[in-house]
């Protein structure tokens, strides 16, 4: 097992929960329902593709989480596509 697929411990996913805060409210609804499904089994490479959606303001990061856009250019990564079926997807 790679370092990158080692399990998050308590105090790391918590930190990701809290970086995760955003100003549009329906984005918070679909973190938190992400972080409610899959929490306890995020990895080192689901902090990396959420760290890099994170970046992204409000309204990209809904266009992404709606299917209305797909990750482009550098946001393009399997970390990244991997979180977002994640959230995109009903548990």
């Amino acid at each position: 097992m790679s370092d990158r697929d080692a399990l998050l411990d308590e105090k790391e996913r918590d930190l990701l929960r809290w970086r995760s805060r955003r100003g549009l409210v329906e984005n918070d609804l679909y973190l938190e329902q992400f972080f409610a499904n899959h929490g306890s089994q995020l990895t080192r490479r689901h902090a990396i593709g959420l760290a890099a959606l994170n970046d992204l303001a409000d309204n990209d990061l809904m266009d992404l989480f709606l299917r209305r856009k797909e990750p482009e250019e550098s946001l393009d990564t399997p970390e990244v596509r991997e979180v977002l079926q994640m959230v995109r997807k009903p548990v």
